[in-house]
């Protein structure tokens, strides 16, 4: 097999591109090792010995895996966390989640005629103080308070 360095050297400049990227005919490595000048490579560029090759970019295929796997939920926990649990999710943000969920919930009950309207503005008024952590705590309030049946297991 003939030693073609500069064979592919001028055909990197001929196609004005990295030798990395220059196509030889393996067929036809022995007739080129007699081209040395720059017109012997241009010939046989183009009679099609020597190409150009495509160019090589950075594959995507492994972004999209991971990204595919991010929207899943995966690859959240502790080591892949960069800033403050209330940069990551503002308290504001955490406080309008609550507080519409507890709210939506009071309508609902309200509404449904479970809790009459005078129960539902004092509790109204305890979720506005910040008084239950979650609908769940809401309810477990309520059903103490004596303002809605026992929940069944």
């Amino acid at each position: 097999m003939a030693d073609l360095a500069n064979q592919r050297r001028l055909a990197a400049s001929l196609l004005k591109c990295g030798e990395g990227r220059v196509w030889i005919d393996p067929a036809s490595q022995d007739d080129l090792a007699d081209a040395v000048t720059r017109s012997d490579i241009r010939s046989a560029i183009k009679a099609g010995v020597i190409r150009r090759g495509p160019v090589r970019g950075t594959s995507r295929a492994r972004a999209r895996r991971h990204a595919a796997e991010v929207r899943k939920g995966r690859h959240s926990g502790p080591g892949s966390r960069r800033g403050s649990p209330t940069s990551r999710l503002p308290k504001k943000d955490r406080w309008m989640r609550r507080i519409r969920a507890q709210r939506e919930l009071l309508r609902e009950l309200r509404s449904s005629k479970q809790i009459s309207p005078a129960i539902y503005r004092e509790f109204y008024r305890r979720a506005k103080g910040g008084m239950f952590r979650s609908r769940a705590h809401l309810l477990v309030n309520l059903r103490l308070a004596g303002h809605l049946p026992e929940a069944r297991a």
